[in-house]
Formats: structure tokens, C-alpha cells, sequence
């Protein structure tokens, strides 16, 4: 079966990054780390670290390859929480060391952007009644780390 793998590339700690995401989320870990066995333009052969990693289930790649691009905004993962407790726990664990932003995104100590947002918010916005969506998205535009209770006050018209 034809899969696709999102590939990120790291300037360094490439399989430490795949460790600390599988240890915050079910149904992950690390598959393998392997030197690549080649002399590449990012060095002699076993300089670069190539890391299969699975998260919530779905395969990832990720390279030790020294600088090259740093991410960015235009590629970012999202993860939509259950409930308050996990956007916390996630949150907190994820921008230790990194940087909090607006929204609910954020980017963690290896530079990768994530959304941290409840499941309810994409309920919410996608209202029918496009007046209580409005409410939400501009409650959601004042806030760092999402608010459920917050939101869903927005939501009610409270």
C-alpha cells in the first residue's frame, strides 16, 4: 500500500525529539535509529542519525543532518485533546523549553510548531450558526494556551 511519512529534518537530536514526542503520546515510540552508512553532503558515512518513529500510530521519519532550514509556521502538528487536562498536560510538556505563541500554537525546544487544541474548539467553529462560531474564534484570539471553559463560555454567548 502507497503510505505517506512526513520527514523532519533536525540540525542535531534528531532521535532524542522522536523519544520525548512518543513519550507524551498513546500508541507511539521510536522504531529504529541508524546512522546513515554513506558519506552525504551533511558528512562522513555514520554522521547522520536517520530515526523511524510512530505517533498516535502514524509513521514518522526524522534526520540528525546539521543545520540546513529551520521549521517553520507553514508546517505544524495538531493535537486535538479530549478535554482541559490533556491540553495541559501536553502544553506544558511541550513548551518546556521552547517557545508559547498565540492560538494555542506553540514551538518546542527542537523548533517544531505544534497546536495544542480540544476537540470541542473545531466543534464549536464549525457552528452552523455562524454567530456563536464568530464568539469562539475571536475568545480563541485573546488566548496563549486554549481555554476549554473559556471557549465554550464564548460559545453560550456567556
Amino acid at each position: 500500500m502507497t503510505r505517506i511519512i512526513p520527514s523532519l529534518w533536525y540540525a542535531e537530536k534528531a532521535d532524542e525529539a522522536a523519544a520525548f514526542y512518543a513519550s507524551l503520546l498513546p500508541d507511539s515510540r521510536v522504531d529504529s535509529v541508524t546512522s546513515l552508512p554513506a558519506d552525504s553532503p551533511s558528512g562522513p558515512a555514520g554522521s547522520v542519525k536517520v530515526v523511524s518513529f510512530t505517533l498516535l500510530g502514524r509513521p514518522f521519519m526524522a534526520m540528525s543532518a546539521g543545520p540546513f532550514e529551520r521549521f517553520n509556521h507553514a508546517i505544524s502538528f495538531m493535537i486535538e485533546c479530549d478535554g482541559q487536562e490533556e491540553v495541559d498536560r501536553l502544553w506544558d510538556a511541550l513548551s518546556e523549553g521552547g517557545q508559547v505563541e498565540q492560538c494555542g500554537w506553540l514551538r518546542d525546544r527542537y523548533g517544531v510548531s505544534w497546536q495544542i487544541v480540544p476537540k470541542a474548539l473545531g466543534e464549536m467553529m464549525m457552528d452552523p450558526d455562524r454567530t456563536r462560531a464568530a464568539r469562539v474564534a475571536q475568545a480563541m484570539m485573546t488566548m496563549v494556551k486554549l481555554d476549554v471553559a473559556e471557549l465554550k463560555r464564548a460559545y453560550d454567548g456567556a
